[in-house]
């Protein structure tokens, strides 16, 4: 594709984007310089390349899956993103309680994009091979469990008193000692007897430990969803009811978004996932954005918005990393 091709095609997308109408060469040649029949044998071009199709008998044309693919990844090259330096979010996610905070991430996220707001919770282990205590604050320390397989998975544990290095460290020792191989719900079990010889407020912050492990979230608590019903709201999610219908049963079954979610929170920065172009989207038009966020540093869940394929990237986007950014900072930085 040449340059020309090139800015057609971001033309294009971004009055689709706006307008949510097929987009005609009569429309573009209001923008740009080139004659009608020029801008017919660019769209002509790009229909070939499989970008842009025509929806039904509309003389207009549309964006294909993998035309957005393309549209997102020049934008991310770019950083061409919306300026949201005066987007507050310390006023919506409340960073003096981290417990709550989880679940205020998605109602931010669906608020400010008018979309659906999905959080991904911190992992939870039952079997491990190590586990190790690191003090975080005075009042916070983050258990690392290492699962049989080598996943790695963190908890935080709000402890009664601060926790001295050595302290954690005879802790960790003890328990990789005595458990290690073992499930949470074994632990358990023997827990008793074994903390006999230990101080009491060590064994207080292994049975933390122990029940941070055997609590397995069903997969309403581990994925958090606000604002579906926002989706209701998008002229072409209501148009198509049977698509309408699997997408809200990918929020009722969620094993879908799981997965979709745990693999986005082993990259990097903002994913972009777009149905029709990406496996792990099982709906086409439908596009989800995500961003990873953590404990100082240890990435322990994902977050993102669930919307159409015609949404306006440029202000999404920001709003995940912004969204991930704030949360990681509530639960590393306040007791």
């Amino acid at each position: 594709m040449d340059d020309r091709a090139n800015e057609l095609l971001k033309a294009l997308i971004e009055r689709y984007i706006a307008d949510g109408q097929p987009v005609g060469s009569r429309t573009l040649s209001a923008v740009f310089d080139f004659s009608p029949a020029t801008i017919r044998n660019v769209m002509a071009e790009l229909e070939g390349l499989g970008l842009i199709h025509s929806p039904h008998t509309s003389a207009g044309r549309v964006p294909t899956p993998k035309g957005y693919r393309l549209f997102v990844d020049s934008m991310l090259a770019s950083r061409r993103f919306e300026n949201l330096a005066n987007m507050h979010l310390d006023q919506y996610i409340p960073l003096d309680e981290p417990g709550r905070a989880v679940m205020s991430a998605a109602s931010v996220l669906s608020n400010l994009s008018q979309f659906a707001g999905v959080v991904l919770a911190p992992k939870k282990a039952q079997v491990f091979r190590q586990i190790e205590f690191i003090r975080l604050s005075e009042k916070r320390v983050l258990l690392i469990i290492v699962t049989p397989d080598g996943d790695v998975q963190n908890r935080i544990l709000f402890v009664p008193r601060d926790y001295l290095e050595q302290e954690l460290i005879e802790a960790s020792n003890f328990f990789n000692h005595h458990f290690s191989g073992l499930s949470f719900d074994q632990v358990k079990h023997s827990l008793a007897r074994e903390l006999t010889n230990l101080q009491a407020d060590i064994s207080r912050l292994m049975q933390q430990a122990v029940d941070a492990g055997t609590h397995q979230p069903d997969h309403k608590e581990a994925v958090v969803i606000a604002g579906e019903n926002k989706l209701l709201n998008v002229s072409e999610m209501v148009a198509d009811m049977d698509r309408l219908r699997r997408l809200f049963s990918l929020f009722e079954k969620k094993t879908d978004l799981l997965h979709l979610l745990d693999v986005s929170s082993k990259a990097e920065g903002v994913q972009i996932y777009i149905g029709g172009d990406s496996h792990l989207v099982p709906l086409e038009d439908v596009s989800v954005i995500t961003a990873p966020y953590g404990v100082d540093g240890q990435v322990v869940g994902t977050l993102g918005v669930i919307g159409p394929s015609r949404m306006a990237y440029d202000k999404v986007i920001p709003i995940v990393d912004i969204t991930a950014r704030m949360l990681s900072n509530a639960l590393s930085h306040h007791a």
